[in-house]
């Protein structure tokens, strides 16, 4: 574990659509979830725009008619399904093209500390880490059933208080408008990526600082903070 200093500068990556391309398993999962419970999939574009938001939340989106109790039906749903591709070995979340070197390469900086903050649930985050050896890398992760949904700004501000990072000091990089939204209500720098789920005109309006377009771009403006 990185020693934590008393003014370190605290990354916060989020993951779907930042960092893995998890949009196939999600869309598919969510289809399913629906379709079990005799109701409409919403299909991949709806299902694209809530990618970033828990998943009760991100439900209640898909189709406001819904009870609580369905809600919470097709969560289930969703999960056992996901599950089992993960355990089958059916799981598609490829790594973003530069993501491993500029993660790898960060974690490596004395000033510099990792963090998570993301809809997905803890075990999730711990299957990523499993398949890329990241365990030593993040030094905090805020997960959807750890935290409150995007765009509450709970997940950062827990972040914050467990490396002691000031805000000033905070960045939260991210490809949607829940990411933008929460580094907004927490006060902290919000840096869009473009190659994740949300455009980037919606990244503008959502209040990032900054847009980047790739790994390497997003790499050399942290270095410059």
């Amino acid at each position: 574990m990185k020693e934590i200093f008393m003014t370190p500068k605290l990354f916060i990556f989020d993951c779907d659509g930042t960092i893995v391309d998890s949009q196939h398993t999600i869309v598919e999962s969510m289809d399913h979830a629906f379709r079990v419970n005799d109701l409409t999939p919403p299909g991949n574009e709806a299902t694209r725009s809530i990618i970033g938001l828990s998943l009760a939340p991100a439900v209640a989106k898909l189709d406001k008619t819904l009870s609580n109790e369905m809600i919470d039906k097709v969560v289930e749903d969703y999960k056992s399904f996901c599950i089992a591709k993960r355990e089958n070995g059916e799981d598609d979340e490829a790594l973003y093209d530069g993501a491993k070197h500029v993660i790898e390469s960060l974690a490596k900086e004395d000033d510099i500390l990792l963090g998570i903050a993301t809809g997905k649930a803890y075990r999730g985050v711990v299957h990523l880490f499993n398949c890329h050896d990241w365990h030593d890398h993040f030094v905090t992760v805020q997960t959807a059933d750890r935290a409150p949904s995007k765009p509450h700004p709970g997940m950062i501000l827990q972040a914050m208080g467990e490396t002691g990072a000031e805000r000033e000091a905070t960045v939260m990089i991210g490809d949607t408008t829940y990411d933008m939204d929460m580094a907004v209500n927490a006060g902290v720098m919000a840096i869009g990526v473009s190659w994740g789920y949300h455009s980037k005109d919606m990244l503008h309006a959502s209040g990032a600082h900054h847009i980047v377009d790739d790994y390497t771009a997003l790499h050399q403006l942290l270095k410059e903070l």
